[in-house]
């Protein structure tokens, strides 16, 4: 049996999962943060600090009371969550960092022979002595090993600290401790990461089903491909061959595309959607949302969801940018209505708003006007800037 669900439900239904349902000034604190990014699965790291670091931004919008010291307690103290890949650099739970082995296994293999065939034979040894040398000496960062540490010279000319903890990292032999002005420290995994979290080992079936499950618990429903592609653990090939393994246990499902065209079938959990009554309406406040939100991670499925073309501009030349080099998605309800161009300038203390765009059929009405300056208003405030400043022609595309 095939199951038609509409496209707003569907919306409802992705945005609840992606903790973006709840209320957002509901009293958060250190538990409540972890749990939040246990649901959501990740928070990508990013070091655009146009208005703020991703991270910090993608927290913030889901609830206003975040606060960014329970994140580097939950980090660099608690040892509750670890930076790590997904699709791209993560915080992650650490309750989860067994299934990350698999992940350094096959980084062991790959990477370093990727690395063998270009840097030669000094390779292994280079990481081999850094390693020894966190071993031994302590939580390191890169600019804190200089070319005269190491003896084995060669390949060491290249860029060799950064070079070789980032392989190290990769494989799991390190970690992140924690960020000194976004720079990373690094120290052996053994030494950030908790035992009751490092010990252990899962077979690679078990990994497997739990990347497969755990990915389908936070998409609400995905085809094998978003699957695979969501924790970026397992091959598409690996993902669709646990579908035809779990048919039992799933359901098929067509979503309404945004756009008209032509439906794509996904899969949720069997039982799908009886639970579709208590899946709240999200907050009708505007918000603003990084780059890097979780909820744009899949531009695919963001367009197919939400009928909202996004593309990042940051490496494309400025003549030929569309919106501009760091543009934020905006989020009113279900449907995300528009973008905007902003930076904060730290000096001035004011959160600068250059251009403001909204989606074809939304219209400037004064309520969604005034919601937008409300959300500007709390954005400025967790920047620590003073004041939001509307530059001369933000309004021009407006009409």
């Amino acid at each position: 049996m095939t199951i038609r669900l509409t496209n707003r439900d569907a919306r409802r239904i992705f945005l609840a999962k992606q903790g973006l349902s709840a209320a957002p000034h509901r009293a958060l604190g250190k538990d409540g943060l972890l749990r939040l990014i246990h649901d959501i699965g990740f928070v990508q790291v990013d070091s655009i600090g146009t208005v703020e670091r991703a991270h910090h931004q993608i927290l913030f919008s889901r609830n206003q009371t975040y606060r960014r010291e329970h994140l580097s307690e939950l980090l660099e103290e608690d040892g509750e969550l670890f930076e790590h890949w997904t699709h791209d650099a993560s915080i992650i739970p650490s309750a989860f960092f067994v299934y990350w082995k698999h992940r350094f296994k096959w980084e062991s293999e790959t990477l370093s022979e990727r690395w063998r065939k270009w840097r030669g034979d000094g390779f292994d040894a280079g990481c081999d002595e850094t390693y020894e040398r966190i071993a031994s000496g302590g939580a390191v960062m890169a600019r804190d090993l200089k070319e005269d540490h190491h003896e084995s010279g060669g390949w060491w000319n290249w860029h060799p600290s950064k070079t070789a903890l980032e392989v190290l990292w990769r494989q799991g032999r390190v970690a992140i401790a924690r960020r000194v002005n976004f720079q990373k420290v690094y120290d052996l995994t053994e030494r950030v990461i908790p035992a009751h979290h490092y010990d252990g080992d899962v077979s690679h079936p078990e990994f497997i089903d739990w990347a497969c499950r755990s990915a389908l618990e936070r998409l609400g429903f995905a085809t094998h491909g978003e699957i695979a592609a969501f924790w970026d653990l397992v091959s598409p090939e690996e993902a669709k061959a646990w579908v035809a393994e779990h048919r039992d246990e799933l359901c098929e499902i067509v979503i309404e595309p945004a756009n008209g065209g032509k439906p794509r079938p996904s899969y949720a959990f069997a039982g799908f959607p009886d639970n579709l009554p208590d899946v709240p309406d999200p907050p009708a406040r505007i918000r603003v949302l990084s780059p890097f939100d979780p909820l744009l991670r899949d531009r695919n499925r963001t367009e197919r969801l939400f009928g909202f073309f996004y593309r990042i501009e940051v490496f494309v030349p400025e003549p030929k940018r569309e919106y501009g080099y760091y543009v934020f998605p905006l989020l009113e309800g279900d449907r995300l209505i528009g973008r905007i161009d902003m930076k904060a300038d730290r000096k001035r203390g004011s959160l600068d708003v250059k251009r403001l765009w909204l989606e074809q059929g939304i219209k400037p009405a004064s309520g969604r006007i005034e919601r937008l300056m409300a959300e500007l208003d709390r954005i400025a405030r967790f920047t620590g800037v003073g004041e939001v400043n509307l530059l001369e022609g933000w309004n021009a595309d407006l009409s």
